[in-house]
């Protein structure tokens, strides 16, 4: 009977060290967020997929990805400056360009052919394009008009509103000249006439001289082009005239 308790009271009250059941092991939760563990694997995979579907595409290099550079031409520089036309009324016009009223040096002085009522006649309608086209000179002169400053240019072909009208002739500025310009230094804008005998003297002295003075935009486009452009005060319609330096090589 003592053996049937022994071996029936263990099943039955189970003993301390029965009661201690083993705990279950703890699952790990992985708290790392560092998925570029498998971004070799992922790689590796794209690179073989996109190779298995284009076979004949040649591998790409990093030169290849790297952004192409877009060459922008330079964009044109403006200015200001004052543009006088003047002439005798039986003479011939001249275009001067100066950086200033005040300044009695001219950047640019031409002489044109054309006559100045066949200017003025032009210059009803509106609209005048003057366009100086650089003259090709002899073969042992060419290499020096072709280099040098588009002013420095002697000889021109001129062009009126789409007509060959002549010639341009570059000048220095003469006693004469600057004697007319200090007469102008007090007006900025406006047109008008020189009475005879002020500002001019030889054989055309007794001649009343015409003129127009307005501010101009200069414009240069590269070395081989620059343009003027006469601005209209107020910005009004009124005149409009322009005239463009151009030398091809």
């Amino acid at each position: 009977m003592s053996k049937i308790r022994r071996f029936f009271l263990p099943c039955i009250f189970p003993t301390a060290a029965d009661a201690q059941t083993t705990p279950a092991p703890k699952k790990r939760l992985s708290t790392s967020l560092r998925d570029d563990i498998d971004e070799p694997t992922n790689t590796k995979s794209a690179a073989a997929d996109q190779e298995a579907q284009n076979p004949d595409q040649e591998p790409t290099s990093p030169e290849d990805n790297s952004t192409t550079l877009l060459i922008v031409p330079p964009r044109p520089s403006k200015s200001m400056v004052i543009g006088t036309i003047f002439g005798h009324r039986r003479g011939h016009v001249w275009f001067c360009i100066q950086q200033d009223r005040v300044s009695m040096k001219p950047t640019l002085l031409l002489e044109l052919s054309m006559p100045t009522n066949q200017l003025v006649k032009e210059m009803r309608c509106g609209l005048v394009r003057i366009a100086l086209e650089c003259a090709r000179p002899e073969s042992t002169e060419r290499i020096e008009v072709t280099s040098c400053p588009l002013r420095l240019v002697p000889v021109w072909i001129m062009y009126c509103n789409g007509r060959k009208a002549g010639f341009a002739v570059r000048r220095k500025a003469s006693g004469q000249n600057r004697l007319m310009l200090k007469m102008m230094q007090s007006i900025t804008i406006g047109a008008g006439v020189i009475p005879a005998g002020l500002g001019s003297s030889g054989p055309d002295s007794g001649e009343q001289i015409i003129y127009m003075r307005a501010n101009y935009e200069h414009m240069i486009g590269s070395a081989d082009s620059e343009s003027f452009h006469l601005i209209n005060p107020d910005e009004c319609a009124g005149q409009e005239f322009s005239l463009f330096l151009l030398r091809s090589r």
